[in-house]
């Protein structure tokens, strides 16, 4: 991934910091942002599926995907609220799949 990403959830997280402290209250409401920002790309996908009838077809793939995006960096901010390195986090997660992948794969 680019270093700036790591750069911008490690300056979001020195914001909220700044703002609303570094105590476990705010740690807590970090962590259930992702929570928000899930039912976010929930509702999106809900919208380019067309299945409230009341609205129809209200989103886009493009709309899913930056809603995703958005879990995702909520993630890496939470990794580092914790006083984790997230790339470190996210790296070894990837590094678990590919072992798991790896272990599946038939000769």
């Amino acid at each position: 991934m680019n270093e700036s990403i790591w750069e911008a959830a490690r300056a979001s997280r020195s914001w909220l910091d700044a703002a609303n402290g570094t105590g476990q209250t705010e740690l807590t409401c970090r962590i259930l942002k992702l929570t928000e920002e899930a039912g976010e790309a929930s509702a999106a996908w809900i919208g380019v599926l067309g299945q409230n009838p009341r609205k129809g077809v209200t989103h886009t793939r493009e709309d899913v995907a930056a809603e995703l995006a958005d879990v995702a960096f909520t993630a890496l901010v939470a990794i580092e609220s914790l006083g984790l390195d997230a790339q470190t986090a996210l790296d070894t997660c990837a590094a678990k799949v590919r072992t798991r992948l790896t272990s599946q794969e038939r000769p």
